[in-house]
C-alpha cells in the first residue's frame, strides 16, 4: 500500500457537487490532499499550477466529452487516471481504457473498493509500471497495414502493387490517426479532435464522411468494410495489425 500522506494529491472532478464532496471527506480522512473540481477548464488550469498524482474523472460532464479530457491528461501529463462514471456499458470502459485511463469503476461505487483501486494505480505508479503520458520513442513516418503502406512524411500511400492512391488533406490526416491507435475504438468526437477540426459542431458528420472516403479507396468492398470497421454507439476502428517505423 503507497504511503498515505498529505502530500499525495488526488483531483476529482465531477459536476455533481455532492459526489465531489463525499470522495473528498474520505479520501482527507485516509490522509489525501484533494482538490474538488467540476468542469474541464478548470482541471487544466489545476493540471498546470499543481500537478496531481491521480485524477478521478467523472465522463457525463454537461457540455464536455469526458474521453476528449482523458486523452488530453495522457498525452501532457504523467499522472494516474481513474474513471468513476455512472456509464456502465462495455464499450464506454473499453473506450475508457483505450484514452489512457488506469482503471474504471461504475456509478454507483463502494469507498472502499475505490480506494483500493485508487492505492493499486499508485502502486503501479511507484514501481514504473504505468507509461509516461509522452512516450520517448520517435514518433513512426512508416506504416505497413492490409497490403498497404503509408509514408506520412512523403504523405504517399500505395497498394499492395506499388500504386499510389490519391488521399485529400482530411482523409491522410484521418488514416494517421488511425494508424496510430490501431485495434482501439475511437469515438467521432476523438477524431474529430485528433483531426484538428475543434471547431466542428457536436454533430458533425464530417468524420462519417472522410471514413466512408476512406473505405471506397481502402476496402475491397466498401460496403462490408474489414480495415475500418464501425462499431455501434461508439465510433470507428482500424482492426488489421500496423507495422512500420
Amino acid at each position: 500500500m503507497p504511503p498515505l500522506t498529505a502530500s499525495i494529491h488526488i483531483a476529482i472532478l465531477d459536476d455533481e457537487v455532492d459526489i465531489t464532496a463525499l470522495l473528498a471527506g474520505y479520501l482527507q480522512n485516509h490522509g489525501y490532499r484533494v482538490t474538488q473540481l467540476h468542469n474541464g477548464r478548470a482541471l487544466m488550469d489545476l493540471m498546470r499550477s499543481d500537478l496531481p498524482a491521480l485524477v478521478l474523472l467523472d465522463l457525463g460532464l454537461p457540455g464536455e466529452d469526458g474521453f476528449l479530457i482523458a486523452r488530453k491528461l495522457r498525452e501532457q501529463w504523467r499522472c494516474g487516471l481513474v474513471i468513476v462514471s455512472g456509464r456502465g456499458d462495455s464499450v464506454d470502459k473499453v473506450v475508457g481504457l483505450e484514452v489512457g485511463a488506469d482503471d474504471y469503476v461504475t456509478k454507483p461505487f463502494d469507498l472502499r473498493e475505490l480506494l483500493a483501486r485508487i492505492h493499486a494505480v499508485l502502486r503501479r505508479m511507484a514501481s514504473g509500471e504505468t507509461q509516461p503520458a509522452a512516450a520517448s520513442a520517435a514518433p513512426r513516418t512508416r506504416f505497413a497495414f492490409a497490403g498497404w503502406q503509408l509514408d506520412s512524411v512523403a504523405r504517399c500511400l500505395t497498394d499492395a502493387q506499388g500504386q499510389d492512391v490519391a488521399l485529400t488533406g482530411g482523409e491522410f490526416d484521418l488514416l494517421c490517426v488511425f494508424l496510430q491507435r490501431p485495434g482501439r475504438v475511437l469515438s467521432r468526437d476523438v477524431l474529430l479532435e485528433q483531426t484538428r477540426r475543434r471547431d466542428a459542431a457536436p454533430f458533425d458528420r464530417t468524420i462519417d464522411v472522410q471514413v466512408g472516403r476512406l473505405r471506397k479507396k481502402l476496402e475491397v468492398d466498401a460496403q462490408d468494410p474489414q480495415i475500418i470497421k464501425s462499431v455501434r454507439g461508439a465510433g470507428y476502428i482500424l482492426v488489421p495489425p500496423v507495422s512500420g517505423g
